[in-house]
């Protein structure tokens, strides 16, 4: 599965509403506000600040002599945006994302889920071998996927 970087990418956006950084102080600041759950790191730091260079939310400080990012402001009406749609403070639900998938309930979880991938990517392969089992397959996905729709 593609690893995202969008709740990463907010939070970035938010510390650089506070004040312009650079990537170290980033990544720092991304583990002090978890309390010390989450350790950024520069494989996900530095492509989800190129993807806010990308997209125009951020740019690159002209007069620093290192490279400081600072917020722009399509970047401002991103966290706008996520605000109108969010009760809470965003610091406060990214400290207990970080205790939540530190628990050993979601440890487990990520292991079955793991576990669960595997066996998918297994019957997939058996699928393109044995194109006739296709519809079992999907009817299974289409069951599984209507039993978590209805837990929620």
């Amino acid at each position: 599965m593609k690893r995202r970087r969008g709740f990463v990418q907010l939070a970035i956006l938010h510390l650089l509403r506070e004040e312009s950084m650079h990537g170290y102080q980033i990544m720092k600041e991304l583990e002090h506000r978890s309390g010390g759950l989450y350790a950024a790191s520069a494989g996900t730091v530095y492509p989800a600040l190129q993807e806010l260079l990308e997209q125009e939310l951020i740019d690159l400080d002209p007069v620093s002599d290192k490279k400081t990012y600072v917020l722009q402001a399509k970047g401002i009406e991103r966290l706008e945006d996520f605000a109108s749609k969010r009760e809470g403070d965003f610091w406060t639900e990214w400290k207990a994302r970080w205790v939540w998938r530190n628990s050993d309930e979601a440890v487990q979880l990520k292991a079955t889920m793991e576990l669960w991938e595997a066996e998918l990517r297994k019957s997939m392969k058996q699928v393109r071998q044995n194109p006739e089992k296709t519809a079992k397959l999907i009817a299974f996905l289409e069951e599984i996927t209507a039993r978590l729709q209805k837990e929620n």
